[in-house]
């Protein structure tokens, strides 16, 4: 038995809309995961050099006490000069270090 075509159409409709909707989900799952995936590296040679991360740890707390906070615009452009890295790695690496070896740094 066929159904009227006005009824297939309806019928189809939640099934594709549900289709796209998990496609969707599964994109954005995985374009939010890249960024993690990219900075891997990054973020495992400071867990694997504890005294590089206790070096930035330092540099940080002496912008602290110039009233500068690590996740300003000036301390960010530091770390990412000294470190050789962009704007936005440099702050994924002092967030990652400060969480990790020195949660007093502001």
């Amino acid at each position: 038995m066929t159904l009227p075509l006005k009824l297939q159409i309806k019928a189809f409709r939640p099934v594709k809309a549900c289709g796209l909707a998990q496609a969707f989900r599964l994109a954005a799952a995985t374009l939010l995961a890249l960024p993690a995936f990219a900075n891997s590296t990054l973020l495992e040679s400071v867990k694997q050099n504890p005294q590089q991360a206790r070096a930035l740890c330092s540099e940080l707390k002496d912008l602290n006490g110039q009233g500068l906070s690590y996740t300003s615009s000036e301390a960010i452009a530091r770390v990412a000069a000294q470190q050789k890295l962009s704007a936005t790695d440099a702050e994924i690496l002092a967030t990652y270090v400060v969480g990790l070896y020195c949660p007093d740094v502001r």
